[in-house]
């Protein structure tokens, strides 16, 4: 991690707030770096982050951190620290593409309630590529309408290995196969997925662990493997 943008980014992969983060003026740096020495090449993020105010920002701290000044010195770290928040925000929104935007709006609209407190909770079980995901579909739906292919989607790139099949003759019905267990966790995974992406008129069935028997595949009929259908 070279400069302050590289630690939003990181905090926001991880799933963390930003928030729990505080920009101080580093005690010692070089010159020709942005983050204290300490932090370069360093993959974990701490709570408190040493910076070089003057590496590229020196027009605008140039006249706060002055040695000679011992006045307010509470007041101006507080305020270097919020600046920093601003200008490292922004230095990691701006090579964002159009579409890293949309993502970032999905995610933050959902995760701070708009859409409701239910599936604001529901949201925070899932992991941060998992919310890229959801996001990513979210938008597609938007554009495309395709609300059954982009659940399927979701479903495979969330729960890898998943089998769904389709049943049309007696109903409009999807049967998932779910190779993982059955947790509060998943659950609340797929009824989140459920909520976003499934067309009112189908009906689910889900199948964790155990593949329910299916005539001449050798697979799914192992006695004491086989779930009821």
């Amino acid at each position: 991690m070279n400069y302050a943008r590289d630690i939003i980014i990181s905090l926001r992969q991880n799933g963390r707030e930003e928030k729990e983060l505080k920009f101080v003026v580093a005690k010692s740096y070089s010159p020709y770096m942005e983050l204290s020495d300490a932090y370069i090449n360093f993959d974990k993020v701490e709570e408190e982050i040493e910076v070089n105010p003057y590496y590229r920002y020196y027009e605008v701290f140039k006249d706060l951190f002055n040695v000679n000044n011992e006045e307010d010195v509470e007041l101006r770290e507080t305020f270097f620290d919020i600046v920093m928040h601003f200008i490292a925000n922004g230095d990691a929104m701006s090579g964002m593409t159009k579409q890293e935007y949309y993502l970032r709006f999905v995610i933050d609209d959902i995760s701070k309630g708009i859409l409701g407190d239910r599936i604001k909770e529901k949201f925070e079980v899932f992991n941060y590529n998992e919310k890229i995901i959801i996001a990513e579909n979210v938008v597609k739906m938007y554009k495309t309408g395709q609300t059954l292919y982009l659940l399927k989607d979701t479903v495979r790139r969330i729960f890898v290995n998943t089998t769904i099949y389709a049943n049309y003759e007696t109903s409009d019905e999807l049967l998932f196969y779910m190779p993982y267990v059955r947790t509060e966790i998943n659950e609340a995974k797929m009824d989140f997925i459920k909520e976003f992406f499934l067309p009112i008129r189908f009906r689910t069935e889900i199948y964790w662990e155990e593949h329910f028997g299916v005539i001449e595949e050798d697979e799914t009929m192992k006695i004491d493997s086989i779930a009821i259908y």
